[in-house]
């Protein structure tokens, strides 16, 4: 026959409740605080560990293993060939994660949809198809589960932006999808402190490529 807790650990456990996850926001916000100034892979990698550390322990939270997949994203950005690929495996990696802890979210598709972008650098000739429709598809979803999300309208135009004018893009195509994720951006109100904000800066700096003659 199991025992009753004690009355006093009964009443404390509210407390202690509030006080981890107290500890997991103060954590999280002092991480994204070290991510908005990476310019660097290693920089990023250093986020990335830290992230995937809270990850560890906070196993039923979905932000960690989001932002570690998201470190890594931006790692696949930064790098070429193979190593693409390598950083993108990673990122996939946690991204299911965050899925399954958070299944038909809105931030977890444009994160997943940002990845499959990232691979077609590895030879945009071959896997531009491939993995040019199922970035869309996967960032179609994310607008599908929450139209107020500017990320997926930022991913579009960024998608456009790069894609050659024969093939359907140029600046001409982008301008529209970045007006529209400039102007979500401006309206956007994220859930909590810790939430997803990312991209409102290359929103805007891709609006000013695209206005440029």
């Amino acid at each position: 026959m199991r025992k009753p807790l004690p009355i006093l650990l009964l009443l404390l456990l509210p407390f202690l409740g509030s006080t981890q996850n107290k500890k997991f926001i103060s954590s999280m916000e002092k991480n994204l605080k070290m991510m908005d100034t990476c310019r660097s892979i290693p920089a990023y990698q250093q986020t990335a560990n830290a992230f995937e550390r809270i990850a560890g322990a906070e196993k039923k939270e979905w932000l960690p293993p989001y932002y570690t997949a998201l470190c890594n994203a931006f790692m696949a950005s930064m790098s070429s060939g193979d190593k693409i690929d390598e950083y993108c495996d990673i990122a996939d990696k946690y991204a299911n994660k965050a899925d399954s802890l958070s299944p038909n979210n809105s931030e977890v598709y444009a994160l997943r949809s940002l990845i499959c972008s990232q691979r077609i650098g590895v030879n945009p000739m071959m896997r531009g198809a491939k993995f040019g429709g199922k970035s869309a598809e996967l960032n179609a979803k994310s607008k599908e589960l929450d139209p107020t999300n500017p990320r997926p309208a930022l991913l579009a135009g960024q998608g456009k932006f790069y894609t050659p004018p024969q093939f359907g893009g140029g600046k001409d195509k982008a301008l529209p999808l970045i007006e529209e994720a400039v102007k979500k951006y401006e309206a956007f109100k994220p859930a909590s402190t810790i939430s997803p904000v990312w991209g409102k800066e290359r929103a805007k700096q891709l609006l000013d490529e695209c206005n440029k003659k």
